[in-house]
C-alpha cells in the first residue's frame, strides 16, 4: 500500500556551495535509520555524492533523493548542489517539494546561492526552514548569522532554537517553543539527552522566545488576543500556528546545529515533519490551469522531474505523484510524445532502493526503461497536455567546440552528449551553422569539465575543447560592376559562358538581393538560375578573411552566351569570378557579432566590471539594483572580447557575478583590428 498524502514530506536541501547539505543529508539519514554510519564527504564515504566526479570534487555535482520513515511519517529528502553551475539540479528538486531547507554556514552568513535559491523558493511558493550548520567553527556566530537572515529575508524570520555554547564548545540546543535544553555527546543516534536550561542562557532564551511567541501570535487573530492577556498557550496550538504560518512562507523557522557531529540533526527531523507541510496542507497545484489535488481516487498524473544516464540500466526517470496513483506493470501516456509506455518496476529513490508496487499522490518514486520519457515529461492516465509553470534556467556561457580524440568516435560522442543533457537541461549542445563546429556550452568552465569528465567515464568517449570560432561576416560599403568570363576549348564542344554584373550594399539584415535584368536575350533564362548560384557561391568566401558575405544587391545585366559550347556550369563558374572582382572592388568590410550582455554583480565591484568591460570594446547601457547588495549591469560588447569572460567575471567578483548574452547584431569590426583577423582568420580574440 501507498503512504498516505497526508503523512508525506517532500523537502529539498538547499543552499550556496559549502554550507554542509551533503553532511546535514548523511546525518538526517542516519538518526532515521536509513543507513548504518555516518558517512563524510572529505573520506567520500557520503550516500548522496556517490558519483566518482563527486568525490573527486569534494562536492555535489546533481541531486540525489532519499526517502525514509520518521515518526510514521514519508520523508523524501533531495540533496542538492549548492554550485551555481548545478543549479538546474536544485531547481528542478525545488519544483516537486512543498518545501525547503535551506542550509546556512554560521561562518559566512547568507550567501549569493542561498539568495538566488531563496528567491526561486518563493517564486515557487515554498515552505522554508532555515538550519544553521557548522556552529563549531572558529568564528560561527548564529545570532550574528540570524540577524543577515533577516536583513536578506526579512522580519518573519525567528529563531525556533539558539545554541548552548559556541565555536568549539558548542554542545547542545534549547527548544525556544517548550524552553527545553538538549545537549549533545558523541556522534551516536542516541546522543541526545534533556537537560535544565542553565542560569546564564535563560534570559537570552526567554528574549528569544518571546521574538518568536510574537510572531507566530501575529499569525493567528485567536492566539493573539489570548497571548496579550498573558494566557498560556499550549505546545500544540504554538506548533499549529507555526505550521500554518511557515505553509506559505509567513514565517520562516531557524534551527540550528553541527552536521557532522551530529548535533541538531534529530531535532530538524522532528521540525520537518512538525514544521513543514504535507502535500495536502499545501494545497493543489496549478498546473496551467487544471488544479491537480493529491487525491488517491482521481486519474493519475505524475510530472518526471529528472532522468538519469545510465550506461547499464539505461535511462532512470525520478517521478511526483500529483494526483492518482501509479502502480507497476500498467500503461500510462507520456503527453509530449503523445505515446503510451509501460511501467515496469517501480522502485523507491535512495540507498536501498526497494521495489514498490504502487506510489500515491505526493509521493516520489524512480522507474527504469521507459522508452521515451525524459526530465519534464508528464505520465498521466489521458493525454492532457499539462504544464507547470517553466522555471527559467540560467543560460550556457561557457562554450566550447567539441570533437572526439579518436576518429569514428562522432557517433558515439553526439549519443553521449545527448544522453547527458537529458540529464542537466543546462547543457547547450549544437552545431554552429557558419563553423560548423559542435559546440557544447555550460555554466562554467567547471559545468563542461564534469560534462567531458562524464563522457570519458560513462561513455568511453574522449574528447578534446578548445574556444569556439567567433561566426565574423563580410559586406560591402559601395557599389562595383565586373566582369566575368568562363572560357575552354579542348576539343569536341568548349565551355563559355560570360556575365556582367553590378553589386550594391543593402541595408543590414536584408540577405541577398539577385535581380535579373537581361534584355534581348544575351544571356538565355535558363543560365540565369546558374549565374545566381555562381554568386550565392562566392558569397561564402568574402575579399577580407575569407568569411560569408551578406547584404548585398546583385544585378546582372550583360553577358553573351555560345549556342553550343554555354553551359549552366560555365555561367556558375563565369558568375562566381565576376563576384569576387566586384566584392574586392566594392568596399569590402569584416562584420562581427554584438552581443547585449547582462552582469549580475555585487554592488562594490560595479566600477571595476565596468571598466573591464570598457577595455573589451564594450559599451555599457545601464545598471539597476536587484536587491541583496547586487546590481545588473548592461552592456552592447563584441562576441569576440567575450570568449573568455567567465574566468575573468569570477576573478573580479570573488565568484559572485554571473551573467547571461544574447546575440544583438553584426557592426564593423574597426579596421586596425579587420587586419589582425585577416592575417589569421583562425584568431579568437581581438585586443585593440
Amino acid at each position: 500500500m501507498h503512504k498516505a498524502a497526508d503523512r508525506i514530506r517532500n523537502v529539498a536541501l538547499v543552499g550556496h556551495r559549502g554550507s554542509g547539505k551533503t553532511s546535514l543529508n548523511e546525518a538526517l539519514l542516519f538518526v532515521a535509520g536509513a543507513v548504518g554510519r555516518l558517512g563524510s564527504v572529505a573520506d567520500g564515504s557520503t550516500v548522496s555524492d556517490s558519483e566518482p566526479d563527486e568525490r573527486a570534487r569534494q562536492m555535489s555535482l546533481q541531486a540525489s533523493v532519499n526517502s525514509f520513515e520518521w515518526l510514521e511519517r514519508r520523508v523524501n529528502l533531495l540533496d542538492t548542489p549548492g554550485g551555481p553551475s548545478f543549479v538546474a539540479d536544485a531547481l528542478a528538486a525545488l519544483r516537486v517539494c512543498e518545501s525547503a531547507v535551506f542550509v546556512v554556514n554560521a561562518v559566512m552568513g547568507v550567501e549569493v546561492q542561498t539568495a538566488r535559491l531563496w528567491k526561486r523558493a518563493a517564486e515557487l511558493d515554498l515552505a522554508r526552514l532555515v538550519f544553521v550548520n557548522m556552529l563549531d567553527r572558529e568564528r560561527a556566530d548564529f545570532f550574528r548569522t540570524l540577524e543577515s537572515l533577516k536583513t536578506a529575508f526579512g522580519p518573519h524570520v525567528v529563531a525556533t532554537e539558539i545554541p548552548i555554547g559556541s565555536e568549539h564548545d558548542v554542545e547542545g540546543v534549547i527548544d525556544l517553543i517548550d524552553m527545553r535544553a538538549y545537549r549533545y555527546e558523541g556522534t551516536s543516534r542516541e546522543n541526545c539527552s534533556e537537560v535544565g536550561i542553565a542560569d546564564e542562557q535563560l534570559a537570552q532564551a526567554r528574549e528569544y522566545r518571546e521574538k518568536l511567541m510574537d510572531e507566530v501570535a501575529e499569525n493567528s487573530d485567536a492566539l493573539m488576543a489570548r497571548y496579550l492577556d498573558g494566557d498560556e498557550i499550549s505546545h500544540e496550538e504554538i506548533v499549529a500556528a507555526l505550521k500554518d504560518g511557515t505553509n506559505h512562507g509567513l514565517l520562516f523557522p531557524v534551527t540550528c546545529g553541527v552536521a557532522t557531529a551530529n548535533l541538531g540533526t534529530n531535532r530538524l527531523l522532528d521540525a520537518i515533519v512538525e514544521d513543514l507541510p504535507s502535500p495536502v496542507k499545501h494545497g493543489a497545484v496549478d498546473a496551467d490551469g487544471y488544479l491537480l489535488e493529491p487525491d488517491e481516487h482521481k486519474e493519475l498524473f505524475a510530472y518526471v522531474f529528472k532522468t538519469r544516464a545510465d550506461p547499464f540500466a539505461g535511462r532512470i526517470n525520478l517521478f511526483r505523484v500529483y494526483q492518482g496513483v501509479i502502480r507497476h506493470d500498467s500503461q500510462l501516456l507520456n503527453t509530449r510524445a503523445h505515446i503510451k509506455e509501460r511501467i515496469g518496476q517501480l522502485s523507491s529513490p535512495g540507498v536501498q532502493q526497494l521495489h514498490v508496487e504502487e506510489f500515491g499522490p505526493g509521493d516520489i518514486g524512480a522507474v527504469a526503461k521507459l522508452k521515451e520519457t525524459r526530465a519534464g515529461d508528464w505520465l498521466a492516465a489521458r493525454d492532457e497536455p499539462l504544464r507547470l509553470p517553466t522555471i527559467k534556467l540560467p543560460a550556457a556561457v561557457m562554450a566550447f567546440a567539441v570533437a572526439p580524440r579518436n576518429k569514428g568516435d562522432e557517433e558515439k560522442m553526439f549519443a553521449g552528449l545527448r544522453r547527458l543533457q537529458e540529464e542537466d537541461p543546462a547543457i547547450d549542445l549544437h552545431r554552429d551553422p557558419q563553423t560548423g563546429e559542435q559546440i557544447v556550452a555550460g555554466l562554467s568552465q567547471m559545468h563542461v569539465e564534469v560534462i567531458v569528465d562524464r563522457l570519458r567515464s560513462r561513455f568511453g568517449v574522449e574528447v578534446n575543447l578548445k574556444p569556439p570560432r567567433v561566426p565574423y561576416q563580410e559586406t560591402i560599403r559601395a557599389q562595383a560592376r565586373a566582369h566575368g568570363r568562363h572560357k575552354k576549348q579542348t576539343g569536341g564542344r568548349g565551355q563559355f559562358g560570360d556575365c556582367h554584373i553590378m553589386i550594391e550594399p543593402l541595408p543590414a539584415g536584408s540577405g541577398l538581393e539577385f535581380v535579373d535584368a537581361i534584355k534581348g536575350g544575351v544571356i538565355p533564362a535558363g543560365f540565369i538560375p546558374a549565374v545566381e548560384k555562381g554568386v550565392v557561391e562566392a558569397m561564402q568566401s568574402g575579399a577580407v578573411a575569407g568569411y560569408p558575405v551578406k547584404d548585398v544587391k546583385v544585378t546582372v545585366y550583360d553577358g553573351s552566351y555560345h549556342p553550343v559550347d554555354s553551359s549552366e556550369m560555365a555561367f556558375k563558374l563565369a558568375a562566381a569570378q565576376a563576384m569576387r572582382d566586384a566584392m574586392a572592388q566594392a568596399g569590402p568590410a569584416l562584420l562581427e557579432p554584438i552581443m547585449l550582455l547582462t552582469v549580475s554583480v555585487p554592488e562594490e565591484a560595479v566600477g571595476e566590471v565596468i571598466g573591464d568591460l570598457n577595455s573589451r570594446r564594450g559599451h555599457p547601457l545601464g545598471m539597476e539594483p536587484t536587491g541583496g547588495g547586487m546590481t545588473e549591469v548592461k552592456a552592447e560588447v563584441p562576441m569576440a572580447e567575450l570568449l573568455s569572460y567567465a574566468p575573468d567575471l569570477r576573478a573580479i567578483t570573488g565568484g559572485q557575478g554571473e551573467y547571461t548574452m544574447e546575440f544583438l547584431r553584426y557592426e564593423e569590426v574597426p579596421a586596425h583590428l579587420a587586419g589582425k583577423v585577416a592575417a589569421n582568420p583562425r584568431q579568437e580574440t581581438l585586443s585593440a
